[in-house]
């Protein structure tokens, strides 16, 4: 907390005021990604004349675009969201944190509900595609970002989230 505070040209005490650690204050800056991610989300939703299947590439043009919002707070978050760090956030925080990803889940699943109930994707709960979803794209990302460090040369995550989401499209479309 020390460094940031130096690097920000505040006092440690006054990044005390607002985060109780850096967990805290990381954690803080995913609300950003997620507040992002929900309002792209919606906007997918909220496409009068397109169909599911329209709507699912551009909520998967949609993700990518998330990443590119801010690549390194995303992957933070993801980090955030496999460990222990979340019960250490304060209530209030822990809530927003919380409330933006279930609505922002929620928005994934109305996409996936629409396909279902037109019986243009497999008849499978609308939560739990949102969820294998949001798990595929995390883990490309994630896979993908510790790959980088091995060859910073390498940058695969826009070809290689093309084919895990084909991979996803086609094994959602009702037989």
């Amino acid at each position: 907390m020390e460094d940031i505070a130096q690097e920000a040209e505040l006092s440690p005490g006054t990044l005390y005021l607002y985060f109780k650690n850096k967990e805290e204050l990381y954690a803080s800056l995913s609300l950003r990604i997620l507040q992002y991610l929900l309002i792209r989300v919606e906007h997918v939703n909220d496409e009068k004349d397109a169909g599911p299947e329209e709507k699912l590439n551009s909520l998967m043009e949609a993700m990518y675009d998330v990443y590119e919002f801010d690549p390194l707070i995303i992957i933070n978050m993801f980090h955030l969201q496999s460990s222990e760090t979340l019960r250490n956030l304060s209530p209030e925080l822990m809530d927003e944190i919380k409330d933006l990803s279930r609505k922002s889940l929620s928005s994934i699943s109305k996409i996936f509900k629409e396909g279902v109930d037109a019986g243009l994707f497999i008849d499978r709960h609308p939560v739990a595609l949102a969820d294998s979803f949001w798990s595929l794209f995390s883990g490309v990302v994630l896979w993908l970002t510790s790959k980088k460090l091995i060859d910073e040369e390498k940058d695969y995550l826009k070809q290689t989230l093309d084919i895990a989401f084909e991979i996803f499209r086609r094994g959602l479309k009702a037989e």
